[in-house]
């Protein structure tokens, strides 16, 4: 199950070996999972989507770069 969340600072993932990719400051659905977190956003009429490890969106919550609206839910 999804749940919403803010982005309010400096989050980034990567696309495979790719460079980082910085996600840009606002709402965005998350859903994790034991391993990974999703994150899903629009912005205008583009969607974007990223997986990150769930260790790298744990740290970015414990900064404070990411706001749960309320607690942090996994899935099974």
């Amino acid at each position: 199950m999804a749940q919403i969340a803010h982005i309010v600072g400096k989050v980034e993932y990567r696309g495979g070996d790719g460079p980082a990719v910085e996600i840009r400051e606002g709402p965005v659905e998350v859903s994790v999972s034991i391993n990974d977190a999703t994150l899903s956003w629009v912005e205008e009429e583009v969607h974007g989507s990223a997986a990150m490890p769930i260790a790298d969106f744990r740290r970015y919550v414990k900064e404070g770069k990411i706001k749960l609206d309320g607690p942090l839910q996994v899935e099974a």
